[in-house]
């Protein structure tokens, strides 16, 4: 007996989420900054790939504790409020960002005005993950 095959509606979603599958999964990357220590660890995927020394605020200004979403990437960027070059700047809170500095001989301790600092090698690797991987969460403690 022959059955008669009635196409289904879910056919083109179908092969379309097999496409979806099989393309490569987007780089998850979470910038993980302790303020304590001063210290910044990448994770790409989960996997832990570089850990480095940055600045955070410095007495009187506050880098926001919290969660959250790089909305913005510059690669080059002026503070108008503090009168200084950000390369590399990856926002993620308002005028918050994560930069390169030339004030390298001060990372490891705090001395920004509330911005997570970064030597620029650094800055300009992270930028660029992140960029590749479409965003990146940042965590601060």
């Amino acid at each position: 007996m022959l059955q008669r095959v009635v196409p289904s509606v879910f056919g083109p979603m179908l092969a379309c989420a097999a496409l979806i599958g099989a393309m490569p999964a987007r780089a998850g990357v979470v910038a993980q900054v302790d303020r304590n220590a001063q210290r910044m660890r990448v994770y790409v995927d989960g996997a832990l790939t570089q850990v480095w020394p940055v600045s955070t605020a410095r007495s009187g200004f506050v880098t926001p504790a919290g969660q959250y979403r790089v909305y913005r990437l510059e690669r080059w960027w002026w503070s108008r409020k503090y009168g200084g070059a950000m390369p590399y700047a990856l926002f993620y809170r308002g005028g918050y960002a994560i930069h390169g500095t030339a004030a390298v001989g001060r990372l490891g301790r705090p001395a920004s005005h509330g911005c997570v600092r970064l030597a620029p090698s650094h800055a300009r690797w992270l930028f660029d993950v992140v960029r590749s991987a479409g965003g990146a969460r940042v965590v601060i403690r």
